[in-house]
């Protein structure tokens, strides 16, 4: 019999932000932002486990209030995918989610689509999510990061910029990411050793490393109706509350 491979969700948080200083225990509705995304994530079907992974003692009494797994890391990552790689580098698993702590409007089925891409091909070392954008408002917001992908789904470039340039219309189609990041756990670790690179940099988009050195990036369309935005800054935290208050 086949062992059933683990799968473990890390919701990576810290909480100095430079646009919205205090993000992650915002006020939404009640509760704080890093509460809406364990909620949330918590639904998914197919996570084994899920734990916040944080070097802030207010985000670690948070979480322990309301109930929720977490660890404490170091503060010297400058990434999300480092903070994540600390808590995995021990933990027995076999797939990892990194589901960012920004995404309070997140769907659960969509970290399913991102799991269920990633376990039935061998080949994926990477796989995450995009929606199809239809508020023409996202097309120019530099913190609405879009994507490109091949005929076969995997990316051909993360963008801040409007892409692809809608030179003809008629065939034209663009796509926002959405925060979520599944990876093998192997690859996880060998992806925070690679060397920044050019177009990370130039974008500050870490996902661009994978790309450069060579990496398949899996991207699911999803077929859910995810509303954005992700909290960025404070406009991006009214946005959100109002459409969770209606």
């Amino acid at each position: 019999m086949t062992k059933k491979k683990f799968i473990l969700g890390v919701i990576p948080v810290r909480y100095n932000s430079t646009r919205l200083p205090g993000k992650p225990l915002c006020d939404i509705c009640g509760k704080p932002m890093v509460q809406r995304v364990y909620e949330i994530a918590s639904l998914s079907t197919l996570l084994d486990d899920l734990v916040v992974a944080t070097d802030d003692q207010r985000v670690f009494d948070a979480v322990t209030a309301f109930g929720g797994k977490v660890v404490m890391t170091s503060s010297d990552h400058m990434t999300g995918s480092d903070r994540i790689a600390e808590v995995v580098g021990s933990y027995h698993c076999d797939y990892v989610l990194n589901i960012q702590g920004d995404e309070p409007l997140l769907i659960p089925e969509i970290i399913d689509e991102v799991i269920i891409a990633l376990v039935t091909d061998k080949k994926q070392v990477m796989t995450t999510s995009c929606y199809r954008i239809t508020d023409e408002s996202r097309i120019d917001n530099p913190s609405a990061v879009k994507v490109v992908v091949d005929i076969e789904g995997n990316a051909m470039l993360f963008s801040r910029a409007p892409i692809p340039y809608p030179r003809n219309r008629e065939y034209h189609a663009m796509h926002e990411h959405i925060g979520v990041f599944g990876f093998r756990k192997d690859f996880l670790l060998k992806y925070v050793t690679l060397p920044n690179t050019p177009l990370s940099l130039t974008e500050s988009l870490e996902q661009l490393k994978a790309m450069e050195n060579g990496y398949r990036i899996k991207v699911v369309q999803t077929k859910y109706n995810y509303q954005p935005p992700s909290v960025k800054t404070r406009e991006d935290l009214e946005q959100v509350v109002r459409i969770l208050s209606s």
